[in-house]
């Protein structure tokens, strides 16, 4: 896959984690998430990484998919490999 490709996916994608990351905490308290009826036990900057990188590969696999519907089924049957 090509460099403009990967940048294509990847910089919107990273781009709205950004905004989701922020209204998603803008009302969510990290240390006030339970999991199974137990708080998670990960400080705050922890849950707010990890969920920076769920909402950037969520995000991501949208662009990918987007990326994939907009090709021809001639630029896609044409690559080898």
């Amino acid at each position: 896959m090509k460099m403009q490709n990967w940048m294509s996916i990847l910089w919107p994608a990273f781009l709205l984690a950004c905004a989701t990351e922020l209204l998603v905490f803008a009302l969510v308290d990290p240390i006030d998430l339970h999991w199974r009826g137990e708080a998670i036990g990960l400080s705050r900057q922890a849950v707010y990484t990890g969920g920076f990188f769920v909402f950037w590969m969520l995000a991501a696999g949208a662009s990918a998919l987007t990326l994939l519907l907009t090709r021809g089924a001639k630029e896609i049957n044409s690559q080898e490999g």
